[in-house]
């Protein structure tokens, strides 16, 4: 008889299992804040918020001393700066040439795409977070040194819609991450969408009775800003919808279809 040898060995099967989400996330977070730029980049808004708050309390009149005055001054330059966060979080695989460890580690390309998003989203939530709190330390420190009536003019809607609005200037920035996949290109691509197209726009409209009514349905910067305006009508709601589906729902679907076909080198 004819004894059978099992190799436990080699019949040894390995349970693989796919790399979590909340793993990838944190690993895209990380990778923000390890490189010196990363850094430094989320430094500028640390920076930008302080300058902000002491140069209007410095130089704002004394009547604009407002909480919604601080929190518009400091979250202007964060709808500047997050968008730049966004671009190099998507472009970083493309740029740095780290693509091709990235997706043989996580191969499903959707998930990485969806952690940078995800780490993204994140740090715009806590940097406005953040910028209401200095502004309402500046609303303090402000009316104290000038002696006049504190008043906190923005409520839990009008909070929402400044950190909505935020958010949209963010994905604007993964938009072109993903449909350029070059740093220096999405970089010059943004700041294209978000000062020369408004500027052209707005000329446009000043000028033209015609694109006067159609901008607002056209123009995503201008249905954007009044999100950082207070309450919306009816309206500009569907103003934002319109626009944001067209410059950033469409060409988000297109750029994920090029990020999941582009060859990684």
């Amino acid at each position: 008889m004819t004894a059978i040898v099992i190799d436990p060995v080699r019949d040894q099967r390995a349970d693989v299992y796919p790399v979590p989400l909340s793993r990838v996330i944190n690993v895209e977070l990380r990778k923000m804040f390890d490189t010196r730029s990363g850094f430094w980049l989320m430094a500028s808004i640390v920076i930008t918020a302080l300058l902000t708050t002491i140069g209007t309390i410095a130089f704002a009149p004394e009547t604009d001393l407002t909480y919604y005055t601080f929190a518009k001054a400091i979250g202007f330059p964060m709808t500047v700066v997050l968008p730049i966060i966004a671009i190099l979080s998507i472009t970083g695989e493309w740029s740095q040439r780290s693509g091709l460890t990235t997706f043989t580690l996580v191969p499903h390309r959707n998930r990485v795409i969806a952690a940078k998003a995800v780490s993204s989203v994140a740090v715009a939530i806590a940097s406005m977070l953040f910028a209401f709190v200095i502004g309402a330390i500046g609303n303090l420190v402000g009316t104290a040194i000038t002696g006049t009536e504190m008043v906190w003019d923005v409520s839990l809607a009008e909070g929402v819609n400044i950190v909505l609005g935020s958010l949209l200037c963010l994905l604007t920035g993964t938009m072109l991450g993903m449909l350029i996949r070059s740093s220096a290109g999405a970089l010059v691509a943004y700041f294209v969408y978000s000062l020369l197209l408004p500027t052209v726009a707005g000329i446009l409209a000043s000028s033209q009775e015609w694109f006067r009514d159609l901008q607002p349905w056209v123009d995503l910067n201008y249905a954007q800003a009044a999100l950082f305006e207070g309450t919306l009508t009816a309206e500009q709601w569907a103003n934002v919808v319109v626009t944001a589906s067209t410059w950033l729902v469409l060409p988000a679907i297109l750029g994920l279809r090029l990020v999941m076909k582009s060859e990684v080198k």
